[in-house]
């Protein structure tokens, strides 16, 4: 039997989107999914999910339930409706997770273009590299040959130095290129701790993996409390959602304090789990009653911070590349034509 093909964070975005929006309007959760399924943007498996769904909900089934026995549906996503269906703040919820998983889209965009381009580039010089060794280097080694009767008896021998120079670049390049792959692999494997703690070991790289794993956690920590669920069953099961086992340890350390009888804003702020002044905001924030507006404005903060950060990692690798592009093909078009200058000085 194959594997049911799960729907992807837009995929989810839009679907929660439009049940929230039908439940403001009032209309009833069969209803809902009897009007999206005559959509024609929900062809194929979400088509398939919805009319399933629909069968289950008319059978007296929770919209949980239905989700959950498709087989398409993330596991946070099942278990958020599951508490908003309990605490009956299905609405919110499905329109948190809308968002939820709209940002979760915006920012493994960004990811995904942190790592693209470098590799654009990479195969763009490996190209240039691969065209100077096979075509420009040996159409001028040709000619010089002509002309002097022997390159290496003659005084233009060091154009060796431009075949040299570009075999290390291209060994290099290809090193390079073969490390993102294999490190790109290993992410979506489990072997990705082994690369976590690499990357740690770059200040930018750790500082991104942290502001993900936050926003995540605030993103979801937002969504389970607006679905009714006390604040350390909300800190428990948001921790799962980081995915950077660092973090991790410290919402651990929060939770043990939060066992203690502390606050997770005052637990948080200790831990020193966000930057001052965020820490001050959140602790502000549930003083004053408004925890889940807090940490929604903080949500987005972190995104912003995250994207930030990405397109800075963007930005430090973009002019890297491209000088060892431009250095690369300067410096063998150099050593080619230094000759060519010398034998026009000759001539004339």
């Amino acid at each position: 039997m194959s594997k049911v093909r799960k729907l992807d964070s837009l995929g989810v975005s839009a679907f929660c989107e439009s049940m929230g929006l039908m439940a403001r309007a009032g209309i009833q959760t069969d209803e809902a999914i009897a009007l999206l399924g005559q959509s024609k943007q929900t062809e194929g498996t979400l088509g398939t999910a919805l009319e399933q769904m629909k069968q289950s909900v008319e059978q007296g089934q929770g919209l949980s339930q239905a989700m959950e026995d498709t087989g398409i549906f993330p596991n946070y996503a099942l278990k958020m409706i599951r508490a908003g269906e309990s605490a009956g703040r299905l609405e919110d919820v499905l329109m948190r997770l809308a968002d939820y998983y709209r940002d979760q889209k915006t920012i493994g965009e960004k990811l995904k273009a942190a790592v693209t381009y470098p590799a654009a580039m990479l195969v763009m010089i490996i190209i240039v590299l691969i065209v100077m060794l096979a075509k420009v280097l040996p159409t001028f080694t040709e000619v010089y040959d002509r002309m002097t009767g022997s390159l290496a008896a003659s005084s233009y021998s060091y154009i060796r130095w431009a075949y040299g120079f570009c075999w290390v670049a291209l060994v290099v390049m290809i090193l390079l290129a073969i490390v993102l792959l294999v490190g790109r692999v290993a992410w979506n494997s489990e072997k990705r701790g082994g690369i976590e703690n690499l990357l740690r070991k770059i200040p930018i790289c750790e500082n991104i993996l942290e502001s993900m794993g936050l926003f995540r956690f605030t993103s979801a920590l937002e969504t389970f409390l607006a679905s009714g669920e006390m604040q350390d069953i909300a800190v428990h099961d948001s921790i799962e959602m980081t995915d950077y086992e660092p973090l991790e340890q410290k919402l651990k350390a929060c939770l043990e304090r939060m066992k203690d009888g502390h606050s997770f804003s005052q637990a948080a702020y200790d831990e020193q789990l966000l930057e001052p002044v965020y820490g001050r905001m959140l602790l502000a924030g549930e003083r004053s009653g408004n925890m889940e507006s807090v940490l929604g404005r903080l949500t987005k903060l972190l995104e912003e911070n995250a994207g930030a950060q990405v397109d800075r990692l963007v930005g430090t690798i973009d002019p890297i590349l491209s000088g060892i592009l431009m250095v690369t093909v300067g410096l063998s078009l150099l050593s080619v034509m230094l000759p060519l200058i010398g034998i026009m000085n000759t001539i004339g």
